[in-house]
């Protein structure tokens, strides 16, 4: 369920000319620009923009970036974006980034429907000119770049048939690799980048059955070269992106200062769609509601900003 908080009435002409307004004088008033934005629905932000080009001849987009900055600019320079084009960004930013935030291109690839995967690859290609397998496959070395480019590349069939003999047959297969490290890494390569999301959840939950410990958890122990983290977070994705995002929020606030960029990722990527069940297992797991502990590790128009998308009021 979504957390964002968007008005049924709204006029995009009307909030274009108060978001020109705020931008007047001597810094932009901040709090209008949260009030109104935060408020509304990807479709509502994009006939807002629309009509601000229209009425200004400006692109609301680039004049957002020149009136604000820091964190809170990187945020609001995503939520403005189309949800295809945005994954876009944050993969090319992720290879960009010198430590290669490999897990942002798994979390796009295993979390996405097939629709949602080829939509972003279309807009990745728009933006850049170069498809986003080229870009993955330059980054990247080996297994790595074989699960990487296999998992964008992929178009899951996405219906709940699920075959239990294939089932046990890959679980085996998947605990061969996990077990040895030198185990048949091009077999469950295949595997997780061709199957669907529910049959692989058959097979996960075949190999718990079997074993007493799930797939992800033995991985863990293990995963210390970037292949098997790749590996550990397409598992983790597919298995329940739910919980997966309940933890990388976790972990980011939990570390000496906090990551806001996978703070806002996650905030502004799954605020119209999934939010309200991360926040739920975010205060089951922490007894902590997920507001009070951004509020705690954030200050300013940032933190109004993330908290509104949470669907906090003033």
């Amino acid at each position: 369920m979504s957390t964002l908080i968007a008005p049924s009435n709204h006029s995009p002409a009307e909030d274009a000319q108060a978001l020109q307004k705020a931008f007047k004088g001597w810094g932009a008033d901040d709090k209008v620009i949260i009030a109104i934005l935060g408020h509304r629905n990807v479709h509502q932000r994009q006939q807002i923009r629309k009509a601000y080009e229209e009425l200004f001849q400006e692109d609301l987009i680039k004049r957002l970036e020149s009136e604000i900055s820091g964190d809170f600019e990187r945020a609001m320079y995503r939520w403005m974006l189309e949800p295809a084009e945005r994954d876009a960004v944050l993969a090319n930013v992720a290879m960009r980034n010198g430590n290669k935030d490999f897990h942002v291109i798994v979390e796009i690839a295993c979390v996405l429907s097939a629709e949602e995967l080829l939509a972003v690859r279309r807009a990745y290609r728009c933006r850049y000119k170069r498809s986003l397998e080229e870009d993955v496959a330059a980054n990247t070395t080996g297994h790595l770049r074989q699960l990487l480019v296999g998992l964008v590349s992929s178009f899951r069939y996405e219906g709940d048939e699920i075959n239990a003999r294939l089932a046990q047959s890959e679980a085996n297969i998947l605990h061969e690799t996990v077990k040895e490290k030198k185990g048949n890494h091009e077999e469950a390569i295949r595997i997780l980048t061709t199957r669907s999301k529910t049959q692989l959840v058959a097979t996960f939950n075949r190999y718990r059955d079997e074993h007493n410990i799930s797939i992800s958890k033995k991985l863990l122990d293990q995963a210390s070269d970037d292949f098997n983290k790749a590996l550990h977070t397409a598992i983790r994705c597919i298995n329940d992106h739910k919980k997966y995002y309940e933890k990388v929020l976790r972990n980011a606030m939990k570390r000496i200062g906090t990551d806001e960029d996978a703070l806002s990722r996650i905030v502004v990527t799954r605020a119209e769609k999934d939010l309200r069940d991360i926040k739920d297992l975010y205060y089951k797991r922490n007894s902590v509601h997920l507001e009070d502990a951004i509020a705690k590790e954030t200050s300013g128009d940032y933190k109004k900003f993330i908290l509104t998308l949470l669907g906090k009021q003033d």
